[in-house]
């Protein structure tokens, strides 16, 4: 849904309530629990926009889950059921296939984040001590 994104993307907290008012307003009617379910938990949702802007385009584009279930659907569309679970498991993690599963997932992970290295500075401000045991200055 084009109109969410205006409220993720909005360039402040406030214009994030319009966009969530507005996106309320043009379909609340039609997906009633969704908007529910953002206005029951704003106050967790929209504390983001305490980051600039570069950080909270890491946030929302780097979402490591999609990143993953992306290809798994991709692989898995294509056929009509399985047998079992196993044949589930074989095909998303296979043994001795390159081109197939997690294999193929991951090499997708390698490509660098755009403004990673401001992203990062402002998650070493704003989370003092939490990349001690990752990041070395």
């Amino acid at each position: 849904m084009a109109d969410l994104k205006c409220v993720y993307k909005a360039a402040t907290l406030n214009a994030a309530e319009i966009a969530l008012n507005e996106l309320e307003a043009k379909w609340g009617d039609k997906y009633p629990m969704l908007i529910k379910s953002w206005r029951s938990k704003w106050l967790t949702l929209s504390a983001y926009f305490k980051y600039p802007d570069f950080v909270r385009t890491a946030i929302y584009t780097t979402n490591a889950v999609g990143a993953v279930h992306r290809p798994f659907r991709k692989l898995t569309k294509a056929k009509g059921g399985f047998a079992n679970e196993n044949a589930l498991l074989k095909l998303l993690y296979p043994e001795g296939h390159k081109y197939a599963g997690i294999l193929k997932a991951s090499e997708r992970w390698t490509h660098p984040i755009r403004n990673w290295n401001l992203t990062l500075s402002q998650m070493i401000i704003h989370f003092p001590d939490r990349l001690d045991d990752y990041v070395t200055l």
